[in-house]
């Protein structure tokens, strides 16, 4: 299975967190899962944790690139198709990170591993 990490189901993994369902973790961990990470999420941990909106994430948002590579996780560029599309979605969201990850995660045809239920009525696969 291709899992498309949520930025805060990304940040509970790397803390440990225990906000992370179970469900979540497993797949997570399951080797023969491939995970990705967005490159949104970078922009999202490093701007929140720079307004001091996420200042749990220290660790990730110094290192964010050295720390997905050790967790031996995937990054997803943002391409042109998936801004594209994130602008273009019909829907009532407005956050710009969570419409990126709905757009790559339809365009990619990756399950999105979040907590987010609001994200079900948005044509994608979510795991939690």
């Amino acid at each position: 299975m291709r899992l498309l990490l949520d930025t805060h189901a990304l940040i509970w993994w790397v803390m440990n967190d225990g906000a992370l369902s179970r469900r979540a973790y497993e797949a997570i961990a399951e080797d023969a899962n491939e995970i990705f990470v967005s490159a949104v999420s970078a922009m999202e941990v490093t701007t929140k944790f720079r307004i001091g909106k996420l200042p749990q994430a220290e660790l990730l948002a110094r290192n964010f690139g050295p720390e997905i590579e050790e967790e031996g996780f995937e990054t997803l560029p943002i391409t042109l198709e998936h801004a594209s599309r994130a602008g273009s979605l019909l829907i009532p969201h407005k956050d710009p990170f969570d419409r990126l990850l709905i757009a790559q995660a339809q365009i990619e045809g990756m399950t999105l591993v979040s907590n987010e239920a609001v994200f079900d009525g948005f044509g994608v696969l979510r795991l939690w």
